[in-house]
C-alpha cells in the first residue's frame, strides 16, 4: 500500500452517483447542517438516468408534479408530463441551488467499496483514487447498466448497434433497414420518432404491453404563475395526481380483477388507433394487465400501421452479418440494430462493488434474491443505506416519493447515530428476515404473482424483489421513524464530530 492511499481522505458521508437519489440525499444531508460529505460521479455531469437516456421522445411516464422532490419543487414545469432534457435541467438546478456541486468528484468511477472493522470505516476505491467514509450511501439506481440480450451472433453484427440508453446521434437513420429488439418503456417512446425518417422498421416483439392513453398538454404560462406565486395551488395538484394514482393498489394488490376495468380502456384505446385485426391480435396481451408495467402513449400504436413498419412476433434464433433471423427461418436484412431491451433491475449493478468485511460482495450474498431492511440497509453490510433498493420500486407511482421515503430513514439513522454518539450500525438477521417474509406474504395474490406474466418483478424462486406489495404511503410511514431495537449498535465516540444540527 502506498503512502498516499495508506491515508486517504475521509467523509462522514460518501453517496454514489448524482441522479435523483444522490442529489436529494446529499440536499437532505446539507439542510441539516452536515458538510462532510462526497458525492462519486463516474461522468462529467450530474443527473443520472435522466442525463444518460437521450433517446429520441426520452420523457417521463409520470406526472411531471409528482415526479419530483417534495421540499424543491418545480412551478416551471412545461408539460404535464416532463421530457428527458427538462428533467435533467431540473436535477442540475437542484445541484447548483443546494451548494452541491463543490462536493462532487465527476469521472469518478467506483470499483470497490470493502467494510473495515477495525477502523470502522468503508473504504472506497475509484479512478480518481481511495477515500473512506464512515457511511455509505448508493444513490445509484436501477436504470444504470442496460441489459444486453443473450442472442447469438450478436456481437458479429457487421452494421451499426446500441442500446436505447446509449443513443448513437451520430448515425444518420434517414433511410435505414432498422431492427428493433423490443416493446418496453423506451421503445413506445422512441419507435415513434424514428419510424417517419427509417427505410423500414422491424420491431421485434417478445411480449407485448398494455398501453393506455398518455393524457399530455401544456402547462399555460398563467398556471405556471399561478404555481409559482400561490405554492399551495401547485400542492393541491401534486396531492390529487398522487391519490388518484393510488387507486391503481386496489387492482395490483387488494383484487386483480379490477384490472379488467384497465384492460377495457386499452383495448379501447387500440382499436381506436390500429384497424387492422391481425395486427391488434400481434398487439394484444395475454395476461392481466398491471403484471407488467402498464405503459402510456398516443402515438405508438398509430407509427405500426404505418407501410414501413413490420411487428414481428417470432423469436430471434440469431443475428448475422448483415440481418436477423427468427425461428421461423425469415432473414431480414437489416444495417442498424436498436436494443430496447431494459436495465439490470432486480439484479442492481452497484451489489457487484459492495463488498463485507470479509471481502463477501453484496451481490454474492444476495444472488438472485436481493433482501433489505426496509429496502435499505442489509444485515453483514454496517453503515450501508442503499437507494432504490430492494422492494422499493412502485408499480402504480413516483418512484422519487419511494426514493424520498428512504432518504427520510437515513436521515433518522444518522440522527439517531449522531445523537446516540453511535459510529457503527448494522441490521439484526432476524429483523431483515422478518421485514422480507412480511413483504413476501403480501405480494401472495397480486396481479404480479397470479396476472400469467413472466416479469423482473420476481426472481427463479417467485418471489418478489423489486415492487412494494401496498400503498406508497404504508411505505413512506414505515420509513419515518428509525427503529433501533432491528439494529446491532455500537456505541463509541464517532470519527468526527457531528454537526450539531444533524445530532439534534
Amino acid at each position: 500500500m502506498t503512502e498516499r492511499e495508506s491515508t486517504p481522505q475521509h467523509y462522514r458521508v460518501a453517496i454514489i452517483g448524482t441522479g435523483f437519489a444522490g442529489l436529494g440525499m446529499a440536499a437532505r444531508l446539507k439542510r441539516d447542517g452536515l458538510s462532510d460529505l462526497v458525492l462519486l460521479e463516474r461522468a462529467n455531469d450530474v443527473g443520472g438516468t435522466w442525463r444518460d437516456n437521450t433517446y429520441p421522445g426520452a420523457a417521463c411516464d409520470v406526472p411531471s408534479h409528482l415526479y419530483s422532490l417534495s421540499f424543491k419543487r418545480n412551478p416551471g414545469w412545461s408539460r404535464s408530463f416532463s421530457g428527458q432534457r427538462e428533467i435533467w435541467e431540473y436535477l442540475r438546478r437542484i445541484a447548483v441551488d443546494e451548494d452541491i456541486m463543490p462536493h462532487v468528484r465527476f469521472g469518478c468511477e467506483v470499483g470497490s467499496c470493502r467494510w473495515d472493522s477495525a477502523g470502522n470505516r468503508w473504504w472506497i476505491d475509484t479512478s480518481r483514487g481511495t477515500i473512506t467514509a464512515q457511511f455509505l450511501v448508493s444513490g445509484a439506481g436501477a436504470l444504470c447498466e442496460p441489459s444486453l440480450p443473450d442472442i447469438a451472433g450478436l456481437d458479429g453484427f457487421q452494421g451499426t448497434i446500441f442500446h436505447s440508453s446509449r443513443w448513437n446521434h451520430d448515425h444518420d437513420l434517414t433511410g435505414r433497414n432498422v431492427a428493433v429488439i423490443g416493446t418496453g418503456a423506451s421503445s413506445i417512446q422512441f419507435v415513434p420518432q424514428i419510424q417517419p425518417e427509417v427505410g423500414h422498421l422491424h420491431l421485434f416483439q417478445r411480449t407485448p404491453p398494455w398501453i393506455i392513453p398518455r393524457h399530455d398538454r401544456d402547462i399555460t404560462r398563467p398556471e405556471q404563475w399561478i404555481y409559482r406565486n400561490l405554492p399551495f395551488a401547485q400542492t393541491l395538484a401534486r396531492r390529487s395526481i398522487y391519490w388518484a394514482r393510488e387507486n391503481y393498489i386496489f387492482g395490483f394488490v387488494k383484487n386483480p380483477n379490477l384490472m379488467k376495468g384497465v384492460e377495457a380502456i386499452c383495448r379501447t384505446h387500440m382499436k381506436r388507433q390500429v384497424k387492422d385485426p391481425d395486427l391488434r391480435a400481434k398487439l394484444t396481451p395475454d395476461y392481466r394487465a398491471g403484471c407488467k408495467r402498464i405503459l402510456l402513449s398516443n402515438d405508438y400504436y398509430p407509427s405500426l400501421t404505418r407501410p414501413n413498419v413490420s411487428v414481428v412476433t417470432d423469436g430471434i434464433s440469431e443475428v448475422r452479418e448483415k440481418s436477423v433471423v427468427t425461428r421461423d427461418g425469415t432473414e431480414r436484412e437489416v444495417d442498424t440494430i436498436i436494443l430496447g431491451t431494459g436495465f439490470h433491475v432486480s439484479d442492481l449493478p452497484i451489489a457487484n462493488h459492495i463488498h463485507d468485511a470479509e471481502s463477501v460482495a453484496l451481490s454474492q450474498r444476495w444472488g438472485d434474491d436481493p433482501q433489505a431492511l426496509r429496502g435499505t440497509t442489509v444485515a453483514g453490510y454496517p453503515n450501508l443505506f442503499i437507494l432504490a433498493g430492494p422492494n422499493t420500486g412502485p408499480g402504480h407511482t413516483s418512484h422519487v416519493f419511494f426514493i424520498e421515503s428512504q432518504i427520510n430513514y437515513t436521515m433518522a439513522a444518522l440522527r439517531y447515530a449522531c445523537r446516540n454518539r453511535l459510529d457503527r450500525l448494522v441490521p439484526r438477521p432476524e429483523a431483515q428476515d422478518a421485514y422480507v417474509e412480511r413483504v413476501q406474504r403480501k405480494t401472495q395474490g397480486t396481479v404480479w404473482v397470479t396476472g400469467g406474466c413472466d416479469s423482473w418483478y420476481l426472481n427463479s424462486k417467485g418471489n418478489n424483489v423489486a415492487l412494494w406489495p401496498g400503498f406508497s404511503w404504508e411505505f413512506a410511514l414505515q420509513t419515518r421513524r428509525f427503529d433501533p431495537h432491528n439494529y446491532h449498535l455500537r456505541k463509541e465516540a464517532p470519527i468526527r464530530r457531528a454537526p450539531a444540527r444533524l445530532a439534534a
